[in-house]
């Protein structure tokens, strides 16, 4: 089956589910596609850190009070990242990246958060497929309805984890949750770190895709709107594998110490 809809499912809290999630749509967009990006972890809301310009009408707001309204009244533009003036910007690409945040006040939060609202997530996701090349769902770790609503809808389960054995035990718990639902993880993309950020380091997690270290700071995303090197590149053959696509963006050849570790 051709996968439209892919949910990214952190193994853990800070494993750089959304970051990843906002990257693959901008990558997709520059590329030429119209991709969008679903917030399925509503407790967080990291997605709205992304978006460029002001918040009005959230993805909560369609799944409660705002039922009938169409799904692009949610619907906003990636901003420009890599800092700099232009940080509140939209980011300018040769698809569309939209981003369909989690935005809202507490009280609105715990009504999304039922099973009628999941079941109403699902048909949301299902919507943005009509709009949409690839929809991409940030799904926070297995264990809320609406965590299990976006994992039933999507075509394809990918598991995002820190490349640390902490994130090895904690993807194998997230393998667990997803088999209870009925549902199993397809792929998996391993998040380096970057050195000191934590006392672990980069551990040997087996992943589909492994992802170098980046700035993790909101500020210098999305790198896959123009970077060439490493990262994007590791982005570009997991936005593939996921979605059965090619992606003609060239990348940096790599220089000659690189070209030595790899050959060790």
């Amino acid at each position: 089956m051709h996968t439209r809809t892919l949910a990214l499912v952190g193994a853990t809290g800070g494993a750089g589910t959304t970051r990843t999630a906002v990257e693959l749509a901008a990558l997709g967009a520059r590329d030429g596609r119209d991709v969008a990006v679903i917030d399925a972890a509503f407790t967080t809301q990291g997605l709205s850190e992304y978006v460029a310009g002001r918040i009005g009408t959230d993805l909560t707001a369609l799944l409660t009070d705002e039922t009938d309204a169409s799904l692009s009244a949610a619907a906003y533009p990636i901003r420009a990242g890599r800092g700099g003036d232009d940080a509140g910007e939209a980011a300018t690409l040769p698809g569309r990246a939209d981003l369909i945040p989690a935005r809202a006040p507490f009280e609105r939060v715990a009504r999304a958060k039922t099973a009628e609202a999941a079941r109403k997530l699902e048909r949301r996701i299902d919507e943005a497929t009509t709009a949409y090349d690839a929809v991409i769902v940030d799904v926070a770790p297995v264990g809320s309805n609406e965590a299990v609503g976006a994992v039933a809808a999507a075509d394809r389960v990918e598991a995002v984890t820190p490349a640390t054995a902490h994130g090895r035990d904690a993807l194998q718990r997230l393998r667990g949750r997803v088999a209870d639902v009925g549902e199993s993880v397809d792929g998996t993309i391993a998040v380096e770190r970057a050195a000191g950020a934590d006392s672990e380091g980069n551990g040997g997690v087996s992943a589909d895709t492994r992802l170098p270290a980046v700035d993790p700071a909101v500020r210098s995303a999305p790198e896959a709107a123009t970077g060439t090197g490493a990262y994007v590149e590791a982005l570009a053959g997991a936005y593939e594998r996921a979605f059965d696509a090619s992606v003609g963006i060239e990348f940096e050849e790599p220089g000659l110490v690189e070209r030595m570790r790899s050959r060790g």
